[in-house]
């Protein structure tokens, strides 16, 4: 069994993330899939990068929701030899949470309602998880405390 990876340094409260693209690649997935109440980009390490949330769900709980699924996907991912993580979608009675991986360094949770079509959400959110990459990447982590 590999010894477990530890976790990157937070990008949380970053100053230098490009917050207007991040911002506008999130706003995207609201405009694209009917039925998205909000998205919350966060770390692996469950702190919130940042999200545009219009419901009166926690970012900051929904961050730390992400990282948790994030955990056990990993630990299935490991246990069973398939890999990284790269999507979990948890079904509720009333809505979905659908958490994709963003890199190495942090993930991209998509809140929607019951009516929600998840088959089109699982077309564009993975791009999307990739331009958030791609803008993520390079970026030094904050060390402040």
């Amino acid at each position: 069994m590999p010894p477990p990876r530890s976790l990157p340094p937070s990008l949380a409260g970053n100053p230098a993330l490009p917050y207007p693209r991040i911002g506008q690649a999130l706003a995207e997935l609201r405009v694209q899939i009917p039925g998205v109440l909000g998205c919350v980009l966060g770390g692996v390490d469950g702190l919130m990068i940042t999200h545009n949330m219009q419901t009166d769900v926690d970012p900051s709980d929904l961050a730390a929701l992400a990282a948790t699924t994030y955990g056990l996907g990993r630990q299935v991912g490991l246990r069973l030899g398939q890999g990284d993580f790269q999507q979990s979608t948890v079904r509720n009675a009333l809505g979905y949470l659908s958490v994709y991986a963003v890199g190495t360094q942090a993930l991209l949770a998509v809140v929607g309602g019951d009516t929600i079509n998840v088959a089109r959400l699982h077309l564009h959110a993975p791009a999307v998880a990739e331009r958030l990459a791609a803008l993520l990447h390079g970026v030094t982590p904050n060390h402040r405390q």
